[in-house]
């Protein structure tokens, strides 16, 4: 995946959780998210601190969809 796609992803996933919050009253945990600070818009970051992003923001997104599973933590 490209960069300039992987960032597009970002933009995507990181609207998720907002949406989710104001419209159905559903969190997310995204901590390891925010940690990162890394966001849609910090283009100067490298593809991996995206893909990295990327990887919490859907853990955490997963995480609350489905509890009852555990979600493996990925690492790069």
């Amino acid at each position: 995946m490209k960069k300039q796609e992987l960032i597009h992803l970002h933009g995507l996933l990181a609207e998720v959780p907002t949406y989710c919050q104001e419209n159905y009253d559903i969190s997310f945990d995204v901590s390891r998210y925010e940690q990162l600070k890394i966001r849609p818009t910090s283009i100067h970051q490298s593809k991996t601190d995206h893909k990295n992003a990327v990887f919490s923001l859907a853990e955490g997104i997963c995480a609350t969809l489905d509890p009852k599973e555990e979600v493996e933590q990925i690492k790069i």
